[in-house]
């Protein structure tokens, strides 16, 4: 296993703009230190707010070592809580999603209030003092309709990104949602191959035909350097659309740890679909038209997303082994639309169902090269690839200032 002394130093020996090395994919001491340092300490995304449809809907997750439970409380307040009792230490809810009127530990029964306070427990004897053992909580915020988590005593900054993705989610009405289908696969490879190959469409033309109906694999698309920087058929976009009052313009934070931006589907298509034409007869939220593409939101290092007209996609990335990552993708629709009336699931699910396997196929092909000796770290493509060496640049400094704080080791 790689100390953290040999994890600098492969990171500080990193060409720029080149893939990470073996090890930095691999191994078990870099997927133990990446947990420590990445996903113990980052807000994460866990679930669209819209899951949690009434008081005592949860829903649960695994984030390394730590199970977590979220739950809405009776006051309509989303919550999370390490998923773990304070008797001693069953996990409370053991199924992904679910609905109760109080947190039951079903090993003897310790009986919590939806706001984590311990509300009976048997023959604990006259000294015990419940609220002593109120469950632990977890940092937890609803970001306009989508609710990060974090598990450091201490969370990093999210009010940037709580003002952003609150102004540019409005529009699409979120809290007026519901989830019509969610789907989990997991995928045989590193969570850092998982996402850069979200990053790049360079591989799009050919694996992904389904996509690419909708979805220009152009790079010059995604060229964006600012709000008033972009290929000219974004910037007409972005007019279009901020003149029917949607938020549209590129934006991030300042490392690109986040970002969001509304870009055209291809050739004016409406929805991710086979036809190209919207998937849902009910528009989401306030949007003026069907054709107002996709407002993308990344954040590393777990979640994408795509906001339509029509519907909304989410994705969430959890690591499980050095080799292997859980992907969740979830798509939400109007609360008033009817399934086979308003949509159709196979229509509204194809291409990103579609898109996930060939994804998985891919990763996990690279995987199994990077896991040969013989594999040494090729140079990202400049025009192609910026959405990679972004994410990558993100992840070496990242670890850099927390493996030792003075220094970041992004490539110069």
């Amino acid at each position: 296993m790689l100390s953290q002394d040999g994890i600098r130093t492969q990171l500080q020996s990193r060409k720029a703009n080149f893939a990470l090395s073996r090890d930095l994919y691999c191994d078990p001491g870099v997927y133990q230190t990446d947990l420590e340092q990445i996903w113990y300490k980052e807000w994460l995304f866990a679930v669209p707010a819209c899951e949690l449809v009434k008081a005592g809907s949860y829903a649960t997750l695994q984030v390394g070592d730590y199970p977590v439970v979220i739950v809405r409380g009776t006051d309509s307040r989303i919550r999370a809580f390490h998923n773990v009792c304070r008797h001693r230490g069953q996990r409370l809810c053991a199924k992904t999603s679910g609905t109760v009127t109080k947190l039951v530990c079903p090993y003897h029964q310790w009986t919590y209030d939806l706001d984590g306070k311990l509300a009976w427990a048997r023959d604990m004897g006259a000294d015990f003092n419940p609220a002593a053992y109120g469950l632990k909580k977890v940092h937890c915020v609803d970001l306009g309709g989508v609710v990060y988590i974090c598990l450091a005593e201490v969370p990093p900054a999210i009010a940037d990104l709580a003002r952003t993705a609150a102004t540019y989610l409005a529009p699409s009405g979120l809290a007026d949602t519901k989830v019509a289908f969610s789907s989990s696969i997991v995928e045989k490879g590193n969570w850092k191959l998982v996402i850069e190959n979200n990053r790049e469409c360079y591989h799009c033309g050919g694996s992904h035909p389904a996509l690419c109906r909708t979805f220009s694999d152009n790079p010059k698309i995604g060229a964006m350097d600012g709000p008033q920087s972009a290929s000219p058929e974004i910037l007409a976009h972005w007019e279009r659309c901020e003149a029917a009052g949607l938020p549209s313009r590129f934006v991030h934070a300042p490392d690109f740890q986040w970002r969001l931006a509304r870009i055209p589907l291809l050739n004016n298509a409406e929805s991710y679909t086979m036809s190209t034409k919207a998937a849902v007869a009910k528009r989401m939220g306030k949007m003026p038209f069907n054709d107002a593409g996709s407002l993308l939101m990344y954040h590393y290092p777990n979640t994408w997303n795509h906001f339509l007209g029509d519907h909304a996609i989410t994705f969430r990335v959890l690591p499980i082994s050095p080799t292997e990552t859980e992907v969740t993708t979830t798509w939400l629709v109007h609360k008033d639309a009817v399934e086979g009336t308003d949509y159709d699931l196979e229509t509204l699910t194809h291409v990103w169902l579609a898109t996930n396997d060939e994804d998985r196929q891919v990763v996990e092909e690279n995987q199994k090269g990077i896991l040969s000796p013989a594999y040494e770290p090729g140079p990202y493509s400049p025009i192609q690839e910026e959405g990679v060496i972004q994410f990558i640049n993100w992840y070496c400094d990242s670890m850099g200032k927390k493996l030792t704080p003075s220094t970041s080791l992004a490539a110069e």
